[in-house]
């Protein structure tokens, strides 16, 4: 099984304090992973790292078989599907849903002077399907709802067909409903073996997608425990990250936690 992520050692330092690491951890391909931990943990530097958009104070990060530092980030990040926070605040208002999805096949936002073909329109139309929101193709995305976002932009993300998937709090600021039903959603595309590697960022237990294989828990940005994610997520290890005691139970494959 070959890698698709590899941190060996690697620590960010800002304003001479260490906000993540040294940590090592690797992730193979087919593995689904989820991340969590308390705010300041080190979640979204990590985050940052796995989708080139920072590089390492010490230590060593290979993304898809490429070393960051000794790659052009350019030709890499094509391969990735990425959501985010920050990517969704660049989006213009009155871009196109439709052209929104095909130009992450340039990993750009605004559709400019490339061009597409049936194929592209077609394959952004599955995905967008397949995300329920076929029906918003030729919407503005400024005059979308927050559910609708998210699943627009998970589209987006798979359109490149890449090999690593990064989704960053996907279910966050969502209703009970959007919540729930987005999660179904993930839950098909985590159970797919055809999926890429995927890696999600979440604040929240209940909103780990079925399927998920492995989980990392990060606090004070160390790694208190990765690996098989029924083996990480438990009341010993999130009451260790989080500073307090928890509990935590599945039913029906999914895990809720709450403080004691």
């Amino acid at each position: 099984m070959s890698q698709i992520l590899d941190f060996e050692s690697v620590s960010v330092i800002r304003d001479g304090r260490a906000i993540l690491g040294p940590i090592s951890v690797t992730i193979h391909e087919h593995e689904r992973w989820v991340i969590v931990g308390p705010n300041g943990a080190g979640k979204t530097t990590f985050f940052q790292l796995a989708s080139t958009n920072i590089h390492p104070s010490s230590g060593q990060v290979t993304v898809l078989g490429e070393i960051l530092g000794k790659c052009d980030v350019f030709e890499l990040r094509p391969r990735i599907g990425l959501t985010t926070n920050n990517l969704a605040a660049a989006i213009p208002d009155d871009e196109r849903v439709l052209d929104l999805v095909m130009s992450s096949a340039y990993a750009i936002v605004g559709r400019w002077n490339e061009e597409y073909d049936l194929w592209d329109e077609s394959r952004a139309i599955s995905l967008l399907t397949t995300l329920g929101v076929r029906e918003l193709r030729e919407r503005r995305y400024g005059t979308l709802s927050e559910g609708e976002k998210k699943r627009v932009l998970i589209s987006r993300a798979l359109m490149p067909n890449p090999e690593l998937l990064l989704l960053d709090e996907p279910a966050a600021g969502l209703d009970l409903a959007g919540r729930e039903d987005l999660l179904k959603r993930l839950d098909a595309l985590a159970l797919d073996p055809a999926s890429p590697a995927t890696l999600i960022v979440t604040h929240h237990l209940e909103e780990i997608p079925l399927g998920s294989t492995h989980a990392m828990l990060l606090s004070n940005g160390s790694i208190v425990q990765s690996g098989l994610i029924a083996d990480v997520l438990t009341p010993e290890n999130l009451t260790a990250a989080y500073g307090i005691p928890i509990t935590v139970h599945q039913e029906g494959g999914r895990f809720f936690a709450r403080a004691l």
